[in-house]
């Protein structure tokens, strides 16, 4: 049976993840996403009125073009987490072909709300759930498992496509959380034993393969945030604090620490509702009862309002906007679009790193300087990083062994850096590590 990956977007950026695996003639799709950068989007973006076409063109979705040229049937379009650019293309691209949507559970609902708010097309693909730990079977020789792995989103996995020449394993992305703050650990155990079975071709995110270590478990954001905000006694200036949506055991750290300290935690933000309100109704997350969450910004400045009359000590929003993005609460309020006010000694709170792009950096320079100019105090950084670091790398390839590497998820410094990585544990350049760009096909097994 021959065996070739087709590696369609996610290769020479961070966002649009899209990579096909043909064996024979069934082929499986793993993720469709967005770029965010490209479209000057953040997590409150809207995206559905666009054409595919014209999101193509900005290179802000994979090229899914190659695909015309490719033999074969697609089974299965599977996704291993909730992100925006692992399932964010999905309204745009998955109705081109009738096979089921696989996914986790909480990203099978996330997926079912990006296809809701879809305005240009009709997407009727079937949405399957499978938690981390199950099977399915997609056709006679090929089978999907999901491995149970941690990230900076809850209820995430990795991939496993058990062919009969041994298991093509698909980790965008992970990192190694040995003290998870929600859900377990990755299931190690598992990955040794499918090492042991044998691994023909590993495709695996590389964005942090240049941090040297391993990468800090999330208690450890914990320890960051509960540090600050619990350190000002009897203070009655405001307490701000903006990080990612998406990041549920974040957001139930802050709220935690808001309850902690006599604050009412509030969560403001559409992206901000979407994403916490799923995760407690699916009951992957508990709030402290005091918990409020608002999405839409006629409420959110409402709210505001109660804030600035009722003192804006006696709460803690939690809010969107630590890249600076247009039109994100944290920016509406550097710019005095709302009625909420910061004054001398008002404290905002940094629980996110900037993305890097020249973009981000610019907009996040822009809201910082505004919110400094209102005499705020800036507390920055208290975050650690969702992806894997170069020695949980090294663990990771020693664990499985694999016979191919193809990494994935970069631009061509963090693919390179990785294949560099890989020559240094006996691999070599384009006979067992390969370096691939978008629109490209590579056979592993003939």
């Amino acid at each position: 049976m021959e065996i070739e990956v087709i590696t369609v977007g996610g290769y020479e950026e961070v966002g649009r993840n899209m990579t096909a695996v043909r064996c024979g003639k069934d082929i499986v799709i793993f993720d469709m996403g967005l770029r965010l950068d490209r479209i000057m989007i953040h997590e409150d973006a809207e995206v559905e009125n666009m054409h595919s076409l014209d999101l193509i063109q900005m290179k802000a979705i994979p090229d899914d073009t190659v695909m015309n040229g490719i033999e074969g049937t697609v089974r299965a379009i599977v996704c291993t987490h909730g992100h925006l650019d692992h399932i964010g293309a999905l309204p745009k691209l998955a109705h081109r072909y009738n096979a089921p949507i696989i996914s986790t559970p909480y990203t099978t609902e996330l997926i079912r709300q990006q296809i809701a708010g879809e305005q240009k097309f009709g997407v009727n693909n079937k949405l399957f759930a499978l938690k981390a730990g199950g099977k399915y079977t997609i056709s006679q020789n090929l089978t999907l498992e999901f491995v149970r792995t941690q990230h900076s989103i809850i209820d995430s996995v990795m991939a496993v496509l058990h062919t009969p020449h041994g298991a093509i394993i698909y980790a965008n992305d992970f990192k190694f959380d040995r003290t998870p703050v929600i859900g377990e650990p990755p299931d190690f155990a598992r990955l040794i034993q499918i090492g042991k079975e044998g691994v023909l071709l590993l495709i695996t995110e590389c964005v942090n393969i240049t941090s040297k270590g391993r990468a800090p478990s999330e208690r450890i954001a914990r320890d960051l945030v509960r540090d600050v905000i619990t350190s000002f006694e009897d203070d009655k200036n405001a307490i701000l604090v903006t990080t990612f949506s998406s990041h549920v055991a974040r957001l139930k750290t802050l709220t935690e620490c808001a309850h902690e300290i006599g604050r009412k935690p509030v969560l403001l933000g559409r992206s901000m509702e979407r994403y916490s309100t799923t995760a407690e109704q699916m009951k992957l997350v508990a709030f402290p009862k005091s918990t409020s969450v608002f999405g839409n910004r006629r409420t959110v400045d409402r709210i505001f309002r109660r804030m600035m009359k009722e003192g804006k000590e006696k709460f803690m929003p939690i809010i969107t906007g630590h890249q600076g993005e247009p039109g994100s609460v944290l920016t509406r309020i550097g710019a005095g679009d709302t009625p909420y006010r910061l004054e001398k000694g008002d404290k905002v709170l940094f629980s996110a790193k900037v993305i890097p792009n020249p973009m981000n950096f610019g907009q996040r320079y822009l809201t910082e300087t505004r919110l400094r100019m209102t005499g705020a105090r800036i507390f920055d950084e208290l975050h650690v990083t969702g992806h894997a670091y170069r020695e949980d790398h090294y663990d990771f390839i020693h664990m499985l062994n694999p016979q191919h590497i193809v990494p994935s998820h970069g631009d061509l410094k963090m693919t390179a850096a990785y294949a560099e990585f890989a020559s240094e544990l006996g691999y070599t350049l384009q006979k067992d590590v390969h370096l691939m760009t978008n629109g490209q096909r590579l056979t592993v097994h003939k």
